[in-house]
């Protein structure tokens, strides 16, 4: 049990030193983008190119993890990773970001499978929710703290880039020391859409909108910052405020939501979000009730995902649960991937406080669908698993899901005994 904690551990921390440097870029990106003179609009197209990478690596990285390994998979996927990123620092020319910000979600889609698909085969059944749990709280963690390297203010923007470099490099140290045996990474079936949208139409509008959400506020929330004089340093403030949000009431919005049907709490949680957006932009000026609008916000904004999961749990049957989570993720990252560029032109045209209009759209538009679906159609919510908090990863990251471990080896059984 000790030896596997320790391996689990290794893996946890290249896990955590990742994300301190994706976390990093993914805000230093827009930051130095804006001072640049880049428009709304491109730094937008820039976040959609990494999501859109990171969307396109989910359909081949499985074919290199099994060709090379994963230790090599990882080494080769960090090391592709840290060059991209160090180009990034010698260029401003935009067209050459949009391709390196590309090439960036290609790789990093790729750690994130390894670490993923070798935490789920290593947990034990009965560890499985705790190692999940682990997870979640590293990841939330991770990008929170990544937000403060930005109080350093080098003189030379190439700096923060060297460090984002730096921990990428080493988030493959702890990796290539461990001693585990190297699973297996199975294809991931996927659902047609049209069938998701049969089995939980809530989930699915959900999932989507929620990309739509989020996208925009990992690409463009540092945007919007700094377009009310905040400088670096409290741009990276006021980003881990919208992340601790997201950690923190997570759990009891879930929690809540085991206790009914679950659209109701996907309503409330909309709704608030969509409420705490329109707010923002008229408190800015007002520190203290700006930030906890924002932490609210975000524990509104980041719930709506693992919420819209746990109700597809609750209603697809055990033999499609893997590629109805599968399918999910794809819709939510089809979300990620347009939201960047379509709240960029929104914020162009009118704007960088109609980043939050965008929002209101979006979230408020979950509200009104998931709304009409409950108002029309009744569904029962008997013994449904336990919400657990999460962020949108890989598939790899659903397989370590407790409730779908759980649902798949219970259908497995009921196959058997037909």
């Amino acid at each position: 049990m000790l030896r596997t904690a320790r391996q689990l551990a290794s893996l946890l921390t290249g896990v955590a030193l990742l994300l301190l440097g994706n976390g990093l870029l993914n805000t230093l990106i827009p930051v130095l983008g804006g001072r640049l003179g880049f428009s709304s609009t491109l730094l937008g197209a820039m976040t959609s190119a990494y999501f859109a990478g990171f969307l396109g690596g989910t359909f081949i990285i499985s074919a290199l993890v099994r060709r090379m390994g994963h230790i090599r998979a990882f080494a080769f996927c960090a090391t592709a990773c840290a060059c991209l990123i160090l180009l990034l620092s010698l260029t401003t020319q935009p067209l050459l970001w949009l391709l390196l910000r590309f090439g960036i979600g290609l790789v990093v889609v790729g750690l994130y499978t390894v670490i993923e698909s070798w935490l789920n085969s290593q947990a034990e059944p009965r560890q499985r929710s705790s190692v999940f749990a682990t997870y979640m709280v590293v990841n939330l963690g991770s990008l929170a703290l990544a937000q403060q390297f930005l109080q350093f203010q080098p003189s030379q923007n190439a700096v923060l880039f060297v460090l984002v470099a730096l921990l990428v490099c080493a988030s493959t140290l702890p990796v290539l020391a461990t001693r585990m045996r190297q699973p297996e990474v199975q294809p991931m079936p996927r659902l047609r859409t049209r069938r998701l949208f049969q089995l939980a139409p809530s989930a699915a509008v959900g999932a989507l909108l929620s990309g739509l959400t989020m996208g925009a506020m990992w690409g463009l929330a540092p945007v919007y910052a700094a377009s009310v004089g905040l400088n670096a340093a409290g741009i990276g403030t006021w980003m881990s405020v919208f992340i601790l949000g997201g950690a923190a009431l997570q759990w009891p919005m879930g929690r809540l939501s085991d206790r009914h049907d679950r659209r109701i709490m996907l309503i409330v949680v909309s709704a608030l979000g969509a409420i705490a957006a329109a707010l923002l932009p008229m408190l800015a000026g007002v520190p203290i009730m700006a930030d906890v609008l924002l932490f609210v916000f975000g524990g509104m904004a980041f719930a709506v995902y693992p919420i819209v999961v746990a109700h597809l749990l609750d209603h697809v049957p055990s033999e499609e649960l893997l590629p109805a989570s599968s399918s999910v993720l794809l819709v939510n990252g089809i979300g990620s991937a347009a939201g960047p560029l379509l709240a960029g032109v929104l914020m162009s045209a009118m704007g960088a406080s109609w980043l939050f209009g965008w929002v209101v759209l979006c979230m408020g538009g979950t509200a009104l669908y998931v709304a009409f679906r409950l108002l029309t159609f009744h569904r029962d919510q008997a013994e449904a698993p336990a919400f657990m908090p999460m962020l949108r990863t890989t598939p790899a990251a659903m397989e370590m899901h407790p409730a779908v471990d759980a649902e798949t080896e219970t259908g497995s059984v009921h196959e058997g005994e037909r």
